[in-house]
């Protein structure tokens, strides 16, 4: 009798002794195409870390990984015990206040005061008893950095949060989860299509290509980080050449 097929074993998502992560032969497969393919990633407690990669590498499959919202997935996992996701859709309840957005699934002590808290910090206390229908796109961004917040996270996944908003706003977002993490630490894993954003916030921008982390970039420049410093263009340079963009001639020579 033919032995039965197993399905495959879910990731070992493990607490981790520590406020960093450790992932180690990461594997996820989509209708026998391989998406992840022995894909290992390290983030140190309090770092922030860039993911990018062309559209469909698994960046955004990694940090689900990671969120614990991907069983299929295949390897180890080692997390803090406590994350939070914040996505590009804000994924807001229309029919519950702002601040009982902010407090969904979370349990314990004065939920009302604990959503104003988390409102006060992204600067939205004054909205707690809107609905979200009507907010701005700018402000539903925040509700869902709140709703992030109010969990105390030791680690912050962000799935291109800020990609739905407009220029100014998506500007003004990038400071404000700058702010944030500069207050409170967590470890931070922000996938992004944005080379710039993952050099003004990042301390390390990865390159997922080939199912696996292919090239790091550290990002040492002191914050503020201004867009015209030297590293920083070398380094917007060299990070477009690895997702196959080379800058234009100039003065008669070819990039």
């Amino acid at each position: 009798m033919p032995t039965p097929a197993l399905s495959p074993s879910p990731p070992a998502r493990e607490p981790a002794a520590h406020d960093g992560v450790r992932v180690h032969g990461l594997r996820r497969v989509f209708d026998g195409r391989v998406v992840l393919d022995d894909a290992d990633l390290t983030i140190a407690p309090g770092e922030f870390v860039a993911l990018l990669g062309p559209s469909g590498s698994g960046k955004s499959t990694l940090l689900r990984a990671l969120g614990g919202l991907d069983p299929e997935a295949e390897g180890h996992i080692e997390v803090p015990g406590r994350s939070a996701v914040v996505f590009q859709e804000h994924r807001l309840l229309p029919w519950e206040r702002v601040w009982r957005n902010v407090t969904l699934g979370v349990r314990g002590g004065d939920l009302r005061a604990r959503a104003t808290a988390a409102l006060e910090e992204v600067g939205l206390a004054e909205r707690a008893d809107a609905w979200p229908g009507t907010l701005s796109g700018g402000e539903s961004q925040r509700v869902a950095l709140a709703r992030a917040l109010v969990r105390t996270p030791q680690l912050l996944l962000l799935d291109e949060p800020f990609g739905a908003l407009d220029a100014l706003t998506r500007l003004k977002a990038q400071h404000l989860v700058e702010a944030l993490w500069e207050e409170h630490r967590p470890s931070v894993l922000l996938v992004t299509h944005d080379v710039e954003e993952a050099l003004l916030l990042a301390d390390r921008a990865l390159l997922l290509g080939d199912g696996a982390i292919a090239a790091e970039f550290v990002v040492d420049i002191p914050r503020p980080r201004p867009l015209d410093h030297p590293e920083l263009v070398r380094l917007r340079t060299e990070l477009l050449a690895g997702l196959g963009v080379h800058a234009p001639a100039e003065h008669g020579r070819t990039a």
